[in-house]
């Protein structure tokens, strides 16, 4: 089987794949992080280019109409999206990408890169469990929440469409688990 060096990572919010994502950069030899765009407002701390592409709206659908990005979403209001011109040059570079992003992003990046991309899911423990993470991390609103928690249903019923997918319930298990699974595709091993 050929090498996939698309690492794409998909999650309810708040199951851990920012986590296993951070983990990965660290521990694959020359991973680089795909650094998506949103329209979103910036949280503290977060850096343009960094940790996001902050676009305004009108930028947006200028990328949109120009078919520059992979993938896109619009998620409670905001569009998040992959520049295409930066995962190519990835690809011609050689280099191994991880992505951090929703289920139907995931799975556009499969049918635009079906022999480089590797889907890992990454699942809660529990709905429960989910929403006790949402609450103790302290970022959101109680609206957001619960639109999180409904939003979680339907991603998790994509869970099967993902080459492997990895329950949550214990971080280090899951990190393990995670960077085998990783160095297995990258290899071409699965």
């Amino acid at each position: 089987m050929r090498p996939r060096r698309l690492i794409v990572l998909s999650a309810p919010s708040g199951a851990g794949k920012t986590t296993v994502a951070r983990y990965l950069l660290e521990t694959i030899p020359g991973a680089v992080f795909s650094v998506s765009a949103t329209t979103r407002p910036r949280r503290n701390g977060e850096v343009d280019g960094q940790d996001y592409h902050f676009l305004r709206h009108e930028e947006f659908q200028r990328c949109i109409e120009r078919g520059e990005l992979v993938e896109y979403e619009e998620i409670f209001g905001n569009y998040y999206g992959t520049l295409r011109s930066a995962t190519q040059k990835a690809l011609a570079d050689g280099k191994v990408m991880i992505f951090d992003v929703d289920v139907k992003g995931a799975l556009s990046l499969k049918r635009a890169f079906p022999d480089d991309t590797f889907l890992l899911f990454i699942a809660p423990p529990s709905l429960d469990e989910l929403e006790h993470r949402l609450r103790h991390r302290g970022t959101e609103t109680e609206e957001q929440i619960q639109r999180r928690l409904a939003r979680a249903a339907l991603e998790l019923s994509y869970r099967d469409q993902f080459d492997a997918v990895i329950v949550n319930d214990d971080l280090p298990t899951t990190l393990t688990r995670a960077r085998d699974l990783v160095e297995h595709a990258i290899a071409g091993a699965c």
